[in-house]
Formats: C-alpha cells, structure tokens, sequence
C-alpha cells in the first residue's frame, strides 16, 4: 500500500487521448498536462469502461463493468448510488472527499452518491436524462440537437466554459480555505466540462486553431465501411451538418480550443495546489470520461470503440509514482476505485479488477486487460471490446468483429478481423471475451431493462414528444434541447 496521502482527481469531459503534447499531438498547446506527465507516469493504453458519459462515470465511481452492476447502461439510465463507489469509502473511512463540478448522476433527494459535499453539482435532467438513448432498434430516429454541433462553433464563450470557470474558482477556494482545516489525508474530485460541445472555444485559445489540417480518413471515399459505424452516423449524423471546409475548419478550432481552454483550467488549479504547499503530500490523477472522434472517419462525438472515443488520457503523478514514464499496460477508469483507496491508505478491498495505478506505474499486473461496452445512443446493437497488450478486439451482438494490432497499426486504418495471419489471435480473444460475457445475450439484457425505462417514462411516444437533449445544462442554466 502507498504512503497515505491527499489526491485530487482532475477529470475533463470527452478529452481524445491523443490530443495532449506529451501524447505526441503536433500542434495542441497543454503545457499544463504535459507538465503533470513530466512528473508523473502517463498510462498510454488508458480506457473508458463505456464510451458515453453516464455509464462511463457510472463506472468511475463503483470500479465495475456495467454488465457486472447490471444497471447504468445508457444517458438514460444514471448512477443513483445503489452500488458501493470509492466516494462512500473514503468517506466511510473517516476522510473528507468532496466533488465541484459535473457528476452527471441522477441527483435526486434522497440520492447519496457518497461524497462528503457536491458543489455545483451537474446532474442529468430531472433525473431522467437522455430517455431518446433507449430508443435503439432499425426505426431510431435521427437525433435533430446533431446540428448544433456546426452551429455553435466558433470563438466566444458558453455555458459550458463560464461553467469550468466557475468550477476551477472553487477548487482553489477548497484548496486555500478548506485543505488546512483537514487533519486526515482528503480527496477533491475536480470535475471540469470542456472539451464537450458545443464547440464554442475563448478567442484566445479558438483563433490559433484554425488551420488545422483534415481529420484522418475524413473523405467519404476513405470512410471504413462497417454496419456499427453506418448505425452511429445515421442515428447521430453530425457530419452531415458540415457543408462546407469553413464549417470543419470552425469545429476543428473550437475543439481543440476547448482543449487547451480546458488544459489552463488544470494550470490554474496545480498552481494554486504549489502556491498553498501542498505539493509534497498530495497525488493528482488526470482523466477523461471518454474521447471524441474529432472528425476522424467522419465522425464526431463518442460512441465507437477506436481510440479516439474509447481511449482516455491517463496521468498520475506523486509519492510512489515513477517520474516521467509511460506505462503500455491497459488501465482503466474503473481502477480509480482502487487508485483512490491506496492513496488515501483506506484498507477496504476494492471491486475485482480494480488495480491500483500507483503499484501498476511500479510494474505491477502487467499482464492485465481491459474492458468496454456500450450500449447508447446511436447503436441498433451493443459493441464490446477487449483490450489485450497490443490488440484490441471489438464484438457485436451480430455485426462483424474487428481487430486492431495497435503496434503495427496505432490510427487503426487496418481492420485485420479476417486476415489470415491473425486467425490464431482472434480465435484466442474471442474465447477470452466469450469468458466475460455472451454479446447477443447481453444485448437482450440490457435492451430489454432499457424497454422498461422506457415504459415507466410513458412509452415512444412520449419519449419522442420530450424531445432531444443535445447537452445537459449546468446549474442554475435553464435546459433547452428541441
């Protein structure tokens, strides 16, 4: 176990992995990440357990797979901490851990997510969420919010980025008015919106954006051509909202300014958390709930399971973390359950499978892997991948598999699922996945617990009627998604 500790968990929303200099990125500007990684460990094969927000975060909290909770599936089905998470440990334990920003729980009276205090919270809407994500059979209609993806980019500011503002003006509140009346190690989760859409970036940040060369295979003659893809593209057609190379251009900037916007936010906090001397006995972790496709394929947005949706950044950085590393071994958000605990020196076993980061920047479990799933918006079937070393293996309930050897391919421009020379390692990942999970069978499960939401919130119809959810406000914002 590692020397007890404060940690603050820094978490962005819908970060694609590779855009970070110490990723590699040849352009985007976050000295502040790159800082963090310069003297930490960041875990280059890091993973969301699902590629969307509610379940991702879900499982962030309870360090378990959705089909081991059996709940928490999709937008519209959100944590209502039922199952145990690392927040209720700590604060079992004796420990003050605190949440400011977006939690995106059900957040109801009477809900205990576990936290010792919210501040700002932002939870889904009126406890319901995104209920058109339970719509997902051939009829799914496609989502009209689509739009605002293009018409909302450009310079300017949001509510999303007043909503970081204000979030990162509290935690350095927290850290000089509440870190010292603390007499046991403490755990403040930070938990910032950008670079979600809409992708309206502060001048500063959006302008030096905008020559941004084309997204990978973005031409529709180099698009892969595979039904999970053709499903997302149909039911979430951001794409077909860009008309025009001026359009991409504006949505290209205004993300990868989110990003660096995002990235000062992370400054802001580390230099305050250096100003009040608390660099010594305090442990930061950086994350995101998932990655978006910028373009990539054509796609925008989460969902899918290439890298750029399903990979997250990783980095942890403190007492007992090798300086400067990069550790290839898979982790994912479900290990911050047990990343949490051993920080903080809390004995309490965690849910199997969550390994602690700190012994696995150490070289522990290297041999592991990984795990995801999803079963969200966009998606007729479920999609579920493991993640083993260097490949990556992807099911369907009924679609084709793919396959990506990711040293050999890290863009994933090569499906190798039917090539000859890999037949012996797919055979040997789809019994080891078939060992987690039968993928038709769960694509009954869930869909048909998704059926009973549905139900219970009147039905198709009424779901219809309600109408579509582009984004969730933050507090104190009046939602508006027709």
């Amino acid at each position: 176990m590692a020397t007890p500790q404060n940690l603050i968990i820094i978490i962005s929303d819908e970060h694609n992995p590779k855009v970070m200099g110490c990723a590699g990125h040849p352009f985007i500007s976050t000295p502040n990440l790159d800082a963090l990684a310069a003297r930490g460990t960041r875990f280059s094969q890091a993973i969301t357990p699902s590629p969307i927000c509610v379940p991702a975060r879900a499982a962030l909290a309870t360090g378990q797979d959705l089909h081991r909770m059996g709940c928490y599936y999709d937008n519209g089905d959100p944590y209502d901490g039922g199952v145990r998470s690392w927040h209720h440990a700590l604060r079992d334990a004796g420990h003050e851990v605190v949440s400011i920003g977006k939690l995106h729980f059900r957040g109801q009276p009477g809900d205990d997510h576990g936290f010792s205090r919210e501040v700002i919270p932002m939870h889904i809407v009126d406890g319901k969420g995104d209920l058109l994500s339970l719509i997902r059979d051939e009829t799914s209609p496609p989502r009209g919010g689509a739009a605002k993806m293009s018409k909302m980019a450009g310079p300017g500011e949001s509510d999303y980025t007043r909503y970081d503002r204000d979030i990162t003006a509290l935690a350095q509140v927290w850290l000089r008015e509440q870190a010292p009346k603390q007499d046991r190690p403490w755990c403040l989760f930070v938990s910032l919106v950008c670079p979600h859409f809409p992708l309206t970036a502060p001048p500063e940040h959006y302008y030096r954006y905008l020559d941004a060369p084309l997204p990978k295979l973005y031409a529709k003659e180099d698009r892969p051509q595979h039904p999970f893809i053709a499903d997302y593209a149909r039911i979430v057609p951001y794409d077909a909202a860009v008309k025009d190379r001026e359009t991409l251009q504006r949505m290209m900037a205004g993300y990868y300014g989110l990003v660096s916007f995002m990235d000062e936010q992370v400054g802001k906090i580390m230099a305050c958390v250096e100003d009040c001397g608390l660099t010594g006995n305090t442990r930061v972790l950086y994350t995101s709930d998932h990655g978006d496709h910028v373009g990539a394929r054509g796609l925008w947005g989460k969902s899918t399971m290439y890298e750029e949706s399903v990979g997250v950044p990783m980095i942890l950085a403190g007492a007992g973390v090798p300086v400067g590393q990069v550790v290839a071994t898979p982790v994912s958000l479900t290990d911050v359950y047990a990343t949490a605990l051993d920080a903080l020196g809390v004995a309490e076993p965690p849910p199997a499978g969550s390994g602690s980061m700190i012994g696995i920047a150490n070289g522990e479990d290297a041999g592991r892997q990984c795990f995801s799933e999803y079963h969200a918006a966009g998606s007729t079937q479920a999609a579920f991948m493991l993640r083993d070393g260097r490949y990556k293996y992807v099911r369907y309930a009924t679609y084709p598999a793919q396959l990506f050897d990711l040293d050999a391919d890290p863009e994933e421009l090569r499906d190798v699922a039917d090539d000859a020379g890999y037949a012996g390692i797919r055979a040997r990942l789809e019994q080891q996945l078939l060992g987690i999970l039968d993928p038709a069978r769960q694509d009954q499960i869930v869909k048909a617990r998704q059926a009973g939401i549905l139900e219970a919130n009147g039905g198709r119809d009424a779901v219809l009627a309600r109408g579509d959810l582009p984004y969730s406000p933050p507090p104190g914002v009046k939602p508006s998604w027709s």
